[in-house]
């Protein structure tokens, strides 16, 4: 299956910013949508000794080797499963492109500034840190990821820090 979706992003004008919405398990996360660079079906990866379990192991995109992180194993979320909707979202991240396994891809949502509020510090399996916090869209809402902080963190071990 090739699952395939070109973005594209219209929110320069002040009104809010595009985030892509995934699922992990029953919660719906949200991620800057300038951070991907595209969406694909889940195909096998190639696992590599020693890798953290969240590391799933590398795929070949076009010629070039990039790591595949699985979400629900990085935030603890159960044994995944791996089916149709299961989809691999492409990330550009300083330059550093990665995959990150996630459920299912539902849409590109619009948040303004009033519809993001702070996220509680609640000791969950990630560190608040790696949140931006919570929008809400009506009954909707979505955890929203900083997925750079995330994925450049120690822990992930797959993006050198930045040279401050």
């Amino acid at each position: 299956m090739s699952t395939h979706l070109t973005i594209k992003n219209d929110a320069h004008d002040g009104s809010g910013s595009e985030y892509l919405a995934f699922t992990l398990g029953s919660e719906e996360y949200g991620i800057d949508i300038l951070k991907v660079q595209e969406i694909r079906g889940y195909e096998a990866v190639t696992r590599i000794a020693n890798a953290p379990e969240f590391i799933k192991g590398v795929i070949n995109l076009r010629g070039i080797i990039i790591p595949v992180v699985d979400m629900r194993i990085k935030f603890k979320l159960g044994t995944p499963t791996y089916d149709q909707f299961t989809v691999v979202i492409i990330l550009n991240i300083g330059g550093r492109i990665m995959g990150m396994v996630v459920d299912s891809v539902s849409d590109v949502t619009t948040l303004t500034p009033d519809q993001i509020k702070p996220a509680p510090d609640m000791g969950s399996a990630f560190s608040a840190d790696y949140l931006v916090g919570l929008g809400t869209v009506d009954e909707r809402m979505l955890i929203l990821i900083d997925i750079d902080k995330l994925m450049s963190s120690s822990e992930m071990g797959l993006i050198d820090k930045m040279a401050a």
